[in-house]
């Protein structure tokens, strides 16, 4: 993984952040609420990489 420039990880990342639909429009009215989301669909991600 260090061969891959760290730009490319950021990028990779919001990828998977557009496959879920909350994030993609701001549904949220507080900040700490879509902070909340982006770390579950961050913590969905990470699970379904562990169990597959």
């Amino acid at each position: 993984m260090d061969d891959f420039p760290k730009r490319w990880i950021v990028e990779r990342a919001f990828v998977w952040l557009e496959n879920f639909r909350r994030l993609t429009i701001d549904y949220e009215c507080h900040a700490d609420t879509a902070e909340a989301m982006v770390q579950i669909a961050f913590c969905k991600i990470m699970l379904d990489k562990i169990i597959v």
